[in-house]
């Protein structure tokens, strides 16, 4: 890069867990981070979902670059085997982090448009010596435009949850529904939420770990609640892999996830629904009907929770060169690697800047940004790619290409924990999988007391 640009800030977008590990590394090389969040503190996403515990203890929530940067602060590391909640985390290490990187973070400032200064996404000339522009709409409404020499995109994509549409769609009557259908895990440790769920029955629609959260508070809800009843939606059918590693997940918190919603299945707080791809909610009364592609209609159900995994906003890139796989929408030499028809969390190889490069130079997607549709996301996979995209921009290649990771194997991931209730389980937060199926539905038994209908 020329002089002038090589003066001028790395733009990071998102100040989450993995926006800020990229400005700790980044400034421990020596770059400029600029970070710039959508809402009015650091971690605003985690925060909607703070009520939830994470799968993961403390020890693999803090990056190291990070923790280096707050020790001249007097932060003190939290208990290493402890499991915090969303709100832990945001509270007592992404606010204190942001703080500590000062006015390299700016807040209520929404980047809407993403180019190469002076050049749409069609022009060659000259473009990789041109700097990023960045547009962002500040908190007030009056807009701004920035320059960057680079641009590494960790937005998440919490803001874009699937629809119920088993075809990828919203089915139909889903919008005109959507004061009874939820997006996010209820937090049923508030009296209105509560209030909302209690005695009634719930569709869960999804088959990862939040769905498994869902279920299992909804069966604790029951045993307070009387007429309290889950119904439990998946697009696939059962198989030894559906509720997850139990007792061999190398993350014991992530594995017990499975096992409370098999629970809740057989004892009898949940009926399991399979091969059931939804095409239509139906109003019946003051009560919605799930209609299946296959024409199956379920028993009418008070509210949905749909948990039907996530999805990127690319809106706001659409004038730089990315290269996607045409399925999962992530970087196409990262899309083989974390295919969750394929992998898990941990059998995820861990990578860096070669695979998260796009034909746009200098430009990345990272954290749950990079994964597009999958779910197989863990915080220490995000603190890896940043480490090594910091060191590719430095011109470390040799760090860059550097493996410094090791993930757990077996079982499920991107999923949320179970609330804080004294003596729950808990587990990680992310987005889920809607699943497929490959044969009619049938019907098997797991459990004493449990009928459920399954599929391939």
């Amino acid at each position: 890069m020329n002089a002038p640009t090589t003066a001028l800030p790395t733009v990071v977008i998102g100040a989450g867990p993995i926006g800020l590990a990229a400005a700790a590394h980044l400034a421990a090389r020596g770059l400029d981070p600029l970070v710039l969040e959508a809402g009015p503190v650091a971690g605003n996403a985690v925060r909607e979902w703070g009520h939830v515990r994470l799968f993961s203890p403390w020890s693999e929530l803090v990056d190291p670059a990070a923790e280096k940067l707050l020790a001249p602060t007097g932060w003190r590391a939290p208990d290493a085997a402890a499991y915090p909640s969303g709100a832990d985390w945001a509270e007592r290490y992404l606010q204190p982090l942001a703080d500590a990187l000062g006015d390299r973070v700016r807040y209520g400032a929404t980047v809407t448009g993403v180019s190469r200064l002076g050049r749409d996404r069609v022009v060659d000339a000259d473009r990789a010596e041109q700097p990023f522009t960045v547009r962002l709409s500040r908190a007030d409404g009056t807009e701004e435009r920035l320059t960057a020499r680079a641009v590494i995109d960790a937005s998440g994509t919490w803001a874009t949850p699937g629809p119920i549409g088993g075809d990828g769609l919203p089915a139909l009557g889903e919008r005109a529904a959507s004061g009874r259908v939820s997006y996010r895990l209820p937090d049923l440790k508030d009296p209105a939420v509560r209030a909302r769920y209690a005695g009634r029955r719930t569709a869960v629609i999804g088959s990862g770990a939040s769905a498994f959260t869902a279920l299992a508070s909804l069966a604790a809800l029951a045993k307070e609640a009387p007429g309290t009843h889950g119904v439990w939606i998946l697009r696939r059918g059962i198989s030894g892999s559906t509720f997850g590693g139990g007792e061999a997940d190398q993350l014991p918190a992530r594995g017990a996830l499975g096992l409370a919603a098999k629970a809740a299945v057989d004892d009898g707080f949940a009926d399991a629904v399979t091969g059931f791809r939804t095409i239509a909610l139906e109003e019946s009364g003051e009560q919605l009907v799930l209609v299946a592609e296959d024409g199956r209609r379920l028993d009418p159900v008070d509210e949905v929770i749909s948990l039907t995994g996530f999805r990127p906003d690319l809106s706001f890139l659409e004038e730089l060169r990315l290269e996607l796989d045409e399925r999962l929408q992530a970087p196409v030499e990262l899309a083989p690697l974390i295919d969750p028809n394929q992998h898990s969390c941990g059998t995820v190889y861990p990578h860096g800047a070669k695979e998260l490069s796009h034909p746009e130079q200098d430009v990345y997607l990272a954290g749950m940004k990079s994964y597009g549709r999958a779910p197989t996301f863990l915080a220490m996979t995000g603190y890896e790619q940043v480490r090594s995209i910091a060191a590719a921009l430095a011109g470390d290649h040799e760090a860059a290409a550097r493996v410094e990771l090791v993930l757990a194997e077996t079982g499920v991931c991107g999923g949320a924990g179970l609330f804080d209730e004294p003596g729950a389980q808990e587990g990680e937060a992310g987005g889920e999988a809607g699943g497929g199926c490959c044969a009619a539905p049938s019907t098997l038994q797991i459990g004493a007391g449990a009928t459920v209908s399954g599929g391939c």
